[in-house]
């Protein structure tokens, strides 16, 4: 790519300045198209001039939303725990949101324990499927550990534990280590699920509202969960920062560069 001009110099320290960091990925982006560029630069940087959050729990949510299964952006990942060490971030610290992501995989059963419940029902076999409630003593003190452990109770889980209450308790041991180990504070824990959850690759309405729902129970204000969501939004840029490379290497393949 060509020197850049003094725009695109000046648009390159105005991003530094408001985002803390530069990376490579955006040089080509900044020599391809500045106009774009310099909407992406306002549009990503309204939370770091305008919001609350601390800084390294902003990066945090970054972390949280490229490293999460459903993107698996390494690249970026890279970039932002580097930028929460820098930041002061702990190791234990990026462990524990790596820990809390991991469970994303439990909404495959959330979102379809439902549409079983309803298909047996649907095929006149719903005498087959236990109630919630019905499992008796277990399966009370299975919800009560994971209420005291987790904070809370969803009706997300009723059908869950009524059908498997092994899978249940092996789930209610894995999510809760961060919460019985971690040291992030409680409503930042909330902030993370609700990033993964209203992730444009998740979308999963259910878990943003009852994640939203706990965080608010923690003391998060309007302004703090907004800022989440904003910080969130940003994700589409990577179809720009994976498809710029492969143009320019295309482009230079055909001599069109």
């Amino acid at each position: 790519m060509s020197e850049l001009s003094p725009r695109q110099r000046a648009l390159k320290e105005a991003f530094t300045e408001a985002r803390g960091y530069w990376s490579p990925v955006w040089d080509q982006v900044l020599a391809l198209d500045p106009d774009f560029f310099e909407a992406y630069l306002n549009f990503s940087a309204v939370p770091w001039r305008h919001g609350v959050l601390e800084p390294k729990v902003r990066e945090f949510i970054y972390i949280a939303i490229d490293a999460s299964t459903t993107h698996l952006h390494a690249a970026g990942t890279r970039t932002h725990m580097r930028n929460a060490l820098h930041l002061g971030a702990t190791r234990q610290e990026i462990m524990e949101v790596l820990q809390l992501i991991s469970v994303l995989g439990i909404h495959s059963v959330t979102d379809g324990v439902p549409i079983l419940v309803e298909e047996m029902a649907a095929a006149g076999r719903g005498a087959e499927m236990p109630q919630p409630g019905a499992g008796g003593e277990r399966e009370a003190q299975l919800k009560a550990e994971f209420t005291a452990a987790r904070g809370y109770w969803s009706e997300l889980w009723d059908h869950v534990l009524a059908l498997s209450p092994d899978f249940f308790e092996a789930y209610m041991h894995f999510s809760s280590v961060p919460w019985r180990l971690g040291m992030l504070e409680p409503k930042v824990k909330e902030f993370i699920y609700i990033a993964i959850d209203a992730a444009t690759t998740h979308l999963y309405a259910p878990g943003t509202r009852v994640h939203i729902r706990n965080a608010i129970r923690l003391g998060a204000t309007r302004q703090e969960i907004m800022e989440v969501l904003e910080l969130t939004s940003v994700l589409g840029i990577h179809s720009t920062t994976h498809g710029v490379p492969i143009l320019l290497e295309e482009l230079q393949a055909t001599g069109k560069s």
